[in-house]
């Protein structure tokens, strides 16, 4: 069978996990996309990882301006998206994004690999004792212009849509966590699109790259992941009334952990 298509297929399953995992736990599926989508492209496409992991961040990274999206329109139904908030946190997104993912672009493989395992290792420790603590501090426009810029860099350079760090940096400005996740929403959808953009142009016409990319943006795989995790993102959502969800949570941070050993054992 054609490699491609086997990425697609794969992608298409593990689209179906990413979106539950997503509605059920409230995270970005770009911390599992990225290390799946990296052990596909070495071992179905022949890419080493030094190619491979900027393709799997860049990639993982433009899923999240679809899957996002959704999410992002719920919360402004919900009434859960604050204007002001979202507008001066826009400002440094916008640069920090563009900041990232031209930084995972200018270094290493091995170095971005090794970077993201460990930013992962952080982000599950923040998920098994974050207790939502608030500071004496409230918001104003350089706080959020500063939250932006360092969320948009961290999360381009991860290929994440950045709840995980966003919304408890609002709550500490004793934003409402309801208004914080609606935000950080809207905000990941941002940093999605300009840190692709900021990818496409990084990866232009690089000679290694696979068929069917646009800069460092995979097609196939982002098609596929895509198609499948906008549906499966519903399936989680009704499973969270069902499911004690903080003790997933941990679990799922374990795992990451797991994944994140593998991938430093694997860095050649």
């Amino acid at each position: 069978m054609e490699p491609t298509l086997i990425v697609i297929i794969l992608c298409m399953l593990l689209g179906s996990v990413v979106g539950v995992l997503a509605g059920l736990l409230g995270i970005g599926g770009g911390l599992l996309i990225v290390p799946a989508s990296l052990y596909m492209f070495q071992h179905l496409l022949g890419l080493s990882v030094e190619n491979a992991m900027p393709i799997a961040v860049a990639t993982s990274l433009s899923t999240v301006i679809f899957t996002g999206a959704s999410s992002a329109r719920m919360h402004y139904k919900l009434g859960n998206l604050d204007r002001d908030i979202f507008k001066y946190s826009a400002i440094g997104i916008a640069i920090g994004a563009i900041l990232g993912a031209q930084f995972a672009a200018s270094i290493s493989g091995v170095m971005l690999q090794r970077v993201f395992a460990i930013l992962v290792v952080l982000i599950a420790l923040q998920m098994v004792f974050n207790r939502h603590r608030v500071s004496a501090h409230q918001t104003n426009k350089g706080i959020l212009t500063g939250v932006g810029l360092g969320s948009g860099f961290v999360s381009s350079l991860m290929g994440i849509g950045g709840g995980a760090l966003i919304v408890p940096a609002l709550v500490w400005f004793q934003v409402n966590i309801k208004t914080a996740i609606g935000c950080a929403s809207a905000c990941g959808v941002l940093i999605a699109i300009f840190g692709s953009i900021s990818f496409v142009i990084a990866g232009w016409q690089k000679p290694y790259l696979p068929d069917y990319s646009l800069g460092y943006v995979y097609l196939p795989a982002t098609l596929g992941i895509v198609i499948t995790s906008m549906i499966t993102a519903r399936v989680g959502a009704k499973l969270t009334n069902k499911l004690d969800t903080r003790k997933l949570k941990r679990i799922f941070a374990v795992f990451l952990v797991l994944v994140s050993i593998r991938m430093m054992i694997g860095i050649e």
